[in-house]
């Protein structure tokens, strides 16, 4: 529980490692030239899960959440060969539209869901589940290409911890996720042409599907996984979850290893789920989140939660939810500023809710000047462990080269100053923002990635065009159950995540066989949304 001491610790343990990160004592993850393998002695949760499965997921397992999936299992209602080969079909159908996958193994798939079968599940929470695994992740003889030139080659020959830890708890690979390139911007090829779509928005590829994890998210969004796990450094775990319909959460930072995880920003990278709904995230990340002596940044910090528990809605008496524990939610003037119906209607409904109480929160004036400006330091740390490549081919950047070339520019004074901001930011939401609330409703991703502070993304409704819109609440450090209570909470009494995007019709796949069916961004472009 979140008592005002552990609280008090939980903060000095964080300023304690947000100060030896920015000093650079944390480990860089590790890339192909001097990986090393992983040894994740962390046993797997073995936590009790029973939930009600609606009848959608009992007639069609591409429609049960990982909960749903897991005790059908259990029940032995569903096998892990039914599940596997439900989403087999729907890849094979229309992933030449979703382009959500960059590697499907599908063989190695079938294989691992014949053993799960023949294997009592025991209390292995993702025994028999196939999963989706972003391309920058480690995987263990399955390519790794981070959707860039400079890795087209690479088979790793060890999985990264998060992916070992995954399997350690009876899941497997069922396919790489498409990326940005090096993920730096939305799904493309590396000279720009869009591949991933937004599921929702399968015959327009100009709609946003959210940042680098979109393959992953697509995935989930789409019925071809029930969960996945992606990477956050400037939004993509929780916009994607925005823009498709489903819940994303960015854990504390190093909450969860990131070792055998291609690097982008060593200060800002996240691993993390993106899911259908609270439980399923929470889930994942039970699993996920933990100590590995791989990654330094996980080492000495506080025990993780109980999960599972935090994303179970409580049920008063009478039938009616209430949240676990009461709970201050900051709301700051300009959240959904430009959709007022619905920013009043998700209000609304969730100050309805037992145990929430509704604060506003004031931005301190240097808040832009401190989440803009000097957010450019993260483009000098992507720089140090491609430098290699940067001076023997930049050309195997292809449209991302702009961003990288930026990051060179940038001095050492500068990044400095950028680092002393980052810690007047930190004393800003710490001992201002999350003074008088315990979770705050945000207007963007970037000010909670740079302190590395935990945040959820979950779906509140649709735009008129019919688009998913979805919010990002962000937390105190470690309190990733605090976000997953009050999730949790509003999903019980919403049916947002339960919705689903129609399937691409056939002459959506075929107008997307046309050479001029994708458009392509340019450099400029991609500099200018690279996370």
């Amino acid at each position: 529980m979140n008592s005002p001491l552990n609280r008090s610790i939980n903060r000095r343990i964080f300023l304690a490692s947000s100060a030896a990160l920015t000093g650079g004592f944390a480990v860089q993850a590790a890339t192909p030239a001097h990986a090393a393998p992983v040894t994740d002695r962390t046993p797997a949760p073995t936590l009790d899960l029973d939930i009600d499965v609606r009848q959608a997921a009992r007639a069609d397992p591409s429609e049960a959440t990982l909960a749903e999936a897991a005790v059908l299992m259990r029940r032995g209602k569903l096998k892990s060969t039914e599940l596997t080969e439900a989403y087999l079909e729907r890849i094979e159908r229309y992933d030449g539209t979703y382009q959500a996958y960059a590697e499907v193994i599908a063989e190695n798939a079938r294989a691992a869901a014949r053993r799960a079968d023949r294997t009592p599940a025991g209390r292995r929470l993702l025994h028999g589940i196939p999963l989706c695994i972003k391309d920058n992740y480690f995987t263990a003889g399955v390519p790794t290409r981070c959707n860039s030139l400079i890795f087209e080659d690479f088979v790793p020959d060890a999985d990264a911890t998060a992916v070992a830890r995954l399997k350690s708890a009876g899941a497997f690979v069922l396919g790489k996720g498409q990326m940005g390139p090096l993920a730096t911007t939305r799904a493309t090829k590396p000279n720009g042409t869009v591949t991933t779509v937004n599921a929702w928005t399968p015959d327009d590829p100009s709609v946003d599907p959210g940042g680098s994890s979109t393959g992953p998210a697509c995935a989930v969004a789409g019925r071809l996984a029930s969960s996945s796990i992606g990477t956050q450094t400037g939004g993509s775990i929780v916009l994607p979850s925005n823009q498709q319909n489903l819940t994303g959460l960015k854990p504390t930072m190093g909450r969860v290893s990131i070792h055998g995880v291609i690097p982008l920003s060593f200060t800002r990278d996240h691993a993390g789920p993106l899911a259908r709904d609270a439980m399923d995230a929470a889930i994942m990340l039970q699993v996920l989140a933990g100590p590995d002596a791989q990654d330094p940044r996980t080492l000495g910090l506080p025990a993780v939660p109980d999960l599972i528990r935090a994303a179970t809605p409580v049920v008063a008496r009478g039938g009616k939810v209430r949240l676990r524990r009461a709970t201050r939610i900051g709301v700051p003037a300009d959240f959904l500023s430009a959709q007022r119906e619905l920013r009043t209607a998700f209000l609304t409904r969730l100050d309805a809710i037992p145990g929430v109480t509704l604060v506003d929160i004031a931005y301190p004036d240097d808040w832009a000047l401190l989440t803009g400006t000097f957010n450019a330091a993260r483009l000098a740390e992507r720089t140090e462990p491609f430098r290699h490549w940067l001076r023997t081919d930049p050309t195997k950047f292809g449209v991302s080269l702009l961003s990288w070339l930026q990051g060179l520019m940038l001095s050492g004074d500068e990044w400095i100053t950028a680092q002393r901001a980052k810690n007047h930011l930190l004393r800003e939401v710490l001992d201002g923002v999350l003074t008088t609330s315990d979770v705050v409703l945000q207007t963007g991703p970037v000010p909670f990635d740079i302190l590395g502070l935990p945040e959820i993304g979950f779906p509140i409704g649709f735009d008129g065009n019919g688009v998913p819109v979805g919010t990002i609440l962000g937390g105190q450090p470690y309190e990733e159950d605090r976000l997953l209570e009050v999730t949790a909470a509003y999903q019980a009494v919403t049916d947002w995540h339960t919705r689903r995007p129609a399937d691409p019709t056939p002459a959506t796949a075929r107008s997307f066989g046309a050479a001029t069916a994708r458009p392509r961004i340019s450099a400029e472009e991609a500099a200018a949304s690279s996370a």
